[in-house]
This record gives C-alpha cells, structure tokens and sequence, in this order.
C-alpha cells in the first residue's frame, strides 16, 4: 500500500483528525470514494485474527482495582497450576483494551507470567467498541491519573498470592509510550520493554532504574524522531538498554489484526527478543 495512505491512517489514528476529514483525504489520495472504502478496510483492525491463544491454554479473569478516583478494570492471565510468577503489565494502544491485547496477554502468560492489562479508559466506563470512539476518549484522560492508575496495578498485584513480586511491563503505541513513563517512575520495575512509544524527557531517563528494551519501526518517521535524544540519555545515565529498528517495517508492526501494517518476520523476532529480556530480567 501507499506510503502515504499509511502516513495519513497513522495521522488519523493519532492526532485529533475526524474521521470525515480522513475520508476526504483519503479519497484525493485513492482517487474514488470506492476505492477510499476499500484501502479502510485493509488499514482498520481485524480482531478475528485475535485469537491465536486460546483460553484454554492459560487461566483468564476479568478483575478490578482501586485507581486514582476509579475503578480500574482489567484482564488477567496465568499459567494454569498453582505457584508465584513474576508480573508483567501489557499495555494497549490507544484503542483501549480489546481482543488484540487480550490476546497478548495471554501469550505472556504462555510465557511463565502473570499478565494483567488495564483498561486505561475504565474512568470513562471502559473500552467502547467503536474504535473511533475509543480514540476520542483518549483526549478525555487526564495525563497523572492516568499514570497513578497504571502504577496502581502493580499495587494490586503485590496483593496476589500468585504473584512473586517481579514486575516487567510491554506495551505499544499509546501503550509504549506509558512503559517509558513507567520506567521512570516505578522503581520496582526490573524489565520494560516499549515498542514504538513515545520517548521520555531526556531530564527524567536518570529515574530509570529498570532494564529498558525498545523497538521501533523503520518506517515510522513520527516516533523514531526521539530516538537519538533518548538513546544518549540512556547511555549517558549508564541504563541498561537494548535498541532495535526493524528497516522497512511500519508503526504497529507487531499487531497482528492491522493487516497493511503487520509485519510477521519483524512481530516474531522482537516477541522472541522481548521473551528473553523478561528471561533474563525477571528469573
């Protein structure tokens, strides 16, 4: 697909562009309003395809938390088997908590860990179907509540009795970009791990106390503009860091319902290269 087509789909789903304005722009660049239809179809998300792990082969529950003011209601998946396992919070894209995280969440529990996925937008009732929906509750979030809300979840489980007091944390987007502030802000955090998320300040990388792992597309001009700020940052605070870009790849490669922008050989190598970080960061 045209790089530009993409451009304007990351434009819209990330910055406040109405869905009429995208239509238009969208047509001029496909030329027909037919064709604009059928170019959306291939960019949006398709959630049949998340469901490559199954219930059955891990423990799931839907639970909740005190957050910030709210409720927090989350998803949660271990092995099955009775034990402690090290934590590890799965943080979603700025569509909020659907069945693509979910189903991440699940394969990290496959994985030997505790998985537990906020739903960032329980103060607003929680995650809405509609995807544009959920994108414009994303302006409503207040930017500290937020983040206390998250830091939260790891208040909730430290509760657990299956739970061993290890924490990592991986997200995407929206999401990768909450683990940088994470990292800079829970000092119990042993592994994060950001795929193409929004940089910290350069000021605030010194807090780091975690092992940091970041992944970024090759494609994505947008995110990948901070990566030499923070990157001397990390190396100037001597943080522990791992540095990946996967060339000819776009943002949200690693999603495996957005069918133009998935990219199965670079999505395996950092899930395999995020695997062993939490191998070696949480045992």
């Amino acid at each position: 697909m045209d790089q530009q087509i993409i451009n304007l789909f990351d434009e819209y789903t990330h910055k406040p562009l109405s869905r009429e304005v995208f239509m238009k722009r969208l047509t001029r660049l496909t030329g027909s309003t037919a064709a604009a239809i059928a170019a959306l179809s291939l960019l949006e998300v398709n959630y049949a395809s998340a469901a490559t792990i199954q219930d059955d082969k891990v423990l799931t529950e839907r639970i909740t938390y005190a957050g910030d003011g709210a409720e927090m209601k989350g998803y949660l998946a271990r092995p099955k088997g009775d034990g402690k396992y090290a934590a590890v919070m799965v943080i979603h894209e700025n569509r909020g908590l659907n069945p693509h995280i979910e189903d991440v969440t699940r394969r990290v529990a496959l994985a030997g860990y505790l998985a537990l996925a906020p739903d960032a937008l329980s103060p607003q009732g929680g995650t809405p179907a509609d995807a544009d929906q959920a994108r414009a509750l994303f302006q409503q979030l207040d930017a500290a509540k937020n983040l206390n809300n998250f830091i939260k979840g790891f208040d909730y489980l430290k509760t657990r009795k299956d739970c061993n007091g290890k924490f990592g944390a991986v997200g995407f987007c929206w999401g990768g970009g909450l683990v940088n502030q994470l990292a800079v802000n829970v000092t119990d955090l042993r592994a994060a791990v950001s795929f193409y998320g929004r940089q910290p300040e350069p000021a605030d990388v010194p807090k780091i106390k975690s092992a940091v792992q970041l992944h970024y597309a090759g494609m994505d001009e947008r995110i990948n503009a901070g990566i030499g700020a923070y990157e001397e940052a990390l190396k100037k605070a001597g943080t522990r860091y791992e540095l990946y870009q996967y060339e000819g790849a776009q943002h949200a490669f690693h999603n495996d319902t957005a069918p133009t922008r998935y990219n199965e050989a670079a999505a395996k190598l950092a899930w395999e290269r995020t695997l062993s970080f939490f191998q070696k960061n949480l045992s």
